[in-house]
């Protein structure tokens, strides 16, 4: 069984895609880049604004950061990453995922970054 979790993110309309999908035993969480109305125009306000966004996504799934496998991150500009790291560190905690960093253009120029997980979901005791 594949079920889709929809955010009503604007692009899931244009682009024709959904936040994330759950299936096989997986979560696949779309790239996200920071969400809402107000969105930070700074490097950290949009991590984690991307991470609030998926932390929803992977919830409704049923699994949380400590599940997550595989992260991707795409940046237009690598030399602010590292005011990300203790973000991230917070997320994935004593669970690290498998990690990728690509330098790349986003949708649009007021994005810094964007942030793909694949998670695991938990087994049901």
């Amino acid at each position: 069984m594949i079920r889709r979790i929809h955010s009503g993110g604007e692009y899931e309309e244009k682009v024709g895609y959904c936040r994330a999908v759950v299936a096989n035993g997986f979560v696949f969480v779309a790239g996200t880049c920071a969400q809402g109305d107000d969105v930070p125009d700074d490097f950290v306000g949009q991590c984690k604004s991307a991470l609030d966004a998926i932390g929803k996504a992977l919830e409704e799934a049923g699994a949380s950061f400590a599940d997550v496998v595989r992260v991707n991150y795409y940046l237009p500009d690598m030399s602010e990453f590292e005011l990300c790291w203790p973000l991230l560190k917070e997320a994935f905690g004593a669970n690290p995922p498998a990690a990728t960093v690509i330098e790349s253009k986003l949708i649009t120029p007021q994005d810094l970054i964007e942030i793909e997980v694949t998670a695991a979901l938990p087994e049901k005791t």
